[in-house]
């Protein structure tokens, strides 16, 4: 019994991390992986897919849901540049590399290894060296 509820769990760990890897911020990311994991698999998946969630979307550096209304206005308060971009926006993107200002994010929003930039009137936070987009702000 305990064997089966064992692997069921991870079976559908594995389901939901992929799932989960798409919310934003703690919070976002366990009641999004909580609401996807119900739907797979019932309860007990929506159990599993919070936490599974809630750790995808505590992943160092990203703007947790609760932050990003200030950090968004700090962004607003720099009059940053927006950059013009014809494809679409979306995490996972690779940016161009050149052409687009990356600005250092303050230390009161944790501590981050990724630079935010304005692209198209959204502020996104991109991984410095690979120019990818690891999370759009608003």
């Amino acid at each position: 019994m305990k064997f089966n509820f064992f692997r069921s769990s991870l079976f559908l760990a594995a389901v939901l991390l992929p799932l989960g890897a798409q919310a934003q911020g703690v919070i976002g990311g366990a009641s999004e992986g909580a609401a996807q994991g119900e739907n797979k698999a019932g309860p007990i998946g929506a159990v599993l897919g919070g936490i599974v969630g809630g750790v995808v979307g505590g992943i160092d550096g990203l703007i947790g849901i609760d932050q990003r209304p200030r950090f968004h206005e700090y962004v607003i308060a720099q009059h940053r540049t927006s950059y013009r971009y014809d494809r679409e926006l979306r995490v996972g993107v690779v940016l161009p590399p050149s052409g687009l200002d990356y600005y250092d994010i303050p230390a009161e929003y944790g501590r981050n290894r990724y630079r935010y930039g304005v692209i198209n009137g959204h502020t996104v936070l991109v991984d410095p060296h690979t120019n990818t987009i690891v999370q759009i702000i608003d």
